[in-house]
């Protein structure tokens, strides 16, 4: 399923980086872009057996209760995810699917790293008794299960974006792309 969901976001982000060149060199806000990106996520997921899933910017909901999950000290935390595609809670089998943050270069190394804990904790398994209480049969208290987290970092200056991917808890890959190169192969690293 995450070679999947990676090739959606993939080529939903390649349309995006073509499509708002300007948009990202005249520095307009996350939020902005993250409505953007939703646009062409949207398109290629309506064509795959995610197509009922939904797609939203900065959702803070579980089942009529503020979105929590735990971080790495055991402390529970809000979210409000920057933007994230899910069921709102129909799918009990599969909820969650892809949690992004999207950061700029110049801001502050404690929220990119906040925003990295967070997507560590998103996408911790719903079946980890220690943390979450989850039966089979309800949604754990606090969030998790995500399928892919997404970190997405825009470097305006550098005209470059930073990818990584998150599952189970942890970064698995990521990689550098020039935004003039969207659309062409990028180099892991």
């Amino acid at each position: 399923m995450n070679n999947d969901l990676k090739k959606i976001f993939n080529k939903a982000n390649d349309k995006f980086l073509r499509s708002t060149k300007k948009m990202i060199y005249d520095d307009v806000s996350e939020r902005c872009l993250c409505s953007e990106l939703k646009l062409f996520l949207q398109e290629q997921l309506n064509n795959t057996i995610y197509k009922n899933y939904h797609i939203d910017n900065e959702y803070n909901r579980n089942c009529g209760h503020i979105k929590t999950t735990i971080n790495g000290n055991m402390k529970e935390i809000v979210i409000q995810c920057d933007l994230i595609i899910h069921s709102r809670g129909e799918n009990e089998l599969q909820d969650n699917l892809i949690a992004l943050e999207m950061k700029k270069s110049y801001q502050s190394e404690e929220s990119k790293d906040n925003d990295r804990d967070r997507l560590c904790a998103l996408t911790k398994s719903t079946h980890d008794k220690d943390t979450y209480s989850y039966d089979g049969k309800t949604f754990p208290k606090h969030v998790c299960g995500y399928r892919l987290g997404i970190y997405y970092e825009i470097d305006k200056d550098e005209k470059k974006i930073l990818v990584e991917y998150y599952a189970n808890g942890r970064m698995f890959e990521k990689y550098e792309k020039k935004i003039e190169n969207a659309g062409k192969k990028r180099m892991n690293y």
